[in-house]
């Protein structure tokens, strides 16, 4: 197949992209900056220059294409206070595939997240998140919208993430942690650090956009999650050995003041379950798991490049 990929110079795009060409399937990605098409080329694929807000490069795109993976997300404006202006960016370039899609039978697949689904328990692929109104809430109506293009002829799919996408390379959650912990000289967790975070290698989350590329049913959720659960307390205790630094709890009342804006994710309980995302796609994780991968040791080497 031919597919058009957003966001295929990123995090998990640039380990979805090998994962498809490597498949057999031709790899059309979006790429902003001359650096992303460059990477995009030498991974084997067609360049398609563009952003999400070109709407028009993005029907041409997905039209030309036996199907479509969406991952772009404006993370450098949501991050910096504009998660509404984001998300709606997101949603406009969503329906505008969408609409090129419709009556094609064609797959299209986005990528969501786990957390918040069911405090208290595990959530499944079957719970459906509240949509609030709240800004996050865009997201929540982005993925219905795409789910309910099964009934109009797309073979429609979210994948929801989960939080920790972790991987040599990686500059989220976990890399955060890291450099958290370094500056404070102490490995934090909130409360008990009993809460808990689903977590997925990058190379294993990719093999699961492939398979719901090639044979999701329409209007499936699935959830790219490896480990059902990791206490943030471990995460913690091997972050302080690595760095040997003490392994500290941190009040809830003072995690603003430690974690910064990391303080607003890092006491969420948020495990959740890949049972029908295994049953149905025959998804079997098979990289590190989150302490096996920072056992590695890849993330926390500093970097020893001067200028």
């Amino acid at each position: 197949m031919r597919i058009f990929v957003t966001g295929a110079s990123g995090w998990i795009g640039s380990a979805v992209v090998p994962e498809l060409i490597d498949a057999g399937h031709e790899v059309v990605g979006l790429a902003r900056s001359d650096a992303s098409a460059a990477a995009l080329t030498a991974a084997g694929a067609e360049v398609v220059r563009g952003t999400v807000d070109d709407l028009g490069v993005l029907r041409e795109a997905a039209a030309a294409s036996d199907g479509v993976v969406h991952l772009a997300f404006k993370h450098d404006i949501a991050f910096s206070g504009d998660f509404k202006g984001a998300a709606e960016a997101d949603r406009r370039a969503v329906d505008t595939i969408g609409a090129a899609l419709v009556g094609t039978d064609r797959p299209f697949v986005i990528a969501s997240g786990v957390a918040g689904l069911a405090p208290g328990r595990p959530s499944t692929e079957q719970d459906m998140p509240t949509n609030d109104g709240s800004p996050i809430s865009i997201r929540v109506a982005t993925a219905e919208a795409v789910l309910a293009l099964a009934s109009q002829g797309v073979r429609s799919s979210v994948v929801r993430l989960a939080p920790t996408c972790h991987g040599d390379g990686d500059n989220g959650f976990m890399a955060t942690l890291v450099a958290t912990a370094r500056a404070k000289a102490v490995s934090g967790y909130v409360g008990d650090g009993a809460n808990r975070w689903p977590a997925v290698h990058r190379l294993d989350a990719a093999h699961l956009f492939r398979l719901a590329v090639e044979k999701a049913p329409a209007g499936s959720v699935l959830h790219g999650v490896a480990e059902e659960g990791v206490a943030l307390r471990d995460v913690a205790e091997v972050i302080g050995r690595h760095l040997d630094v003490p392994v500290t709890s941190v009040a809830p009342e003072n995690a603003a003041g430690h974690f910064a804006w990391l303080a607003a994710f890092v006491g969420i309980d948020a495990p959740a379950s890949n049972r029908l995302t295994r049953e149905l796609l025959a998804w079997e994780p098979a990289h590190p798991s989150l302490l096996e991968d920072l056992d590695k040791g890849h993330y926390f080497q500093v970097s020893t490049t001067t200028a």
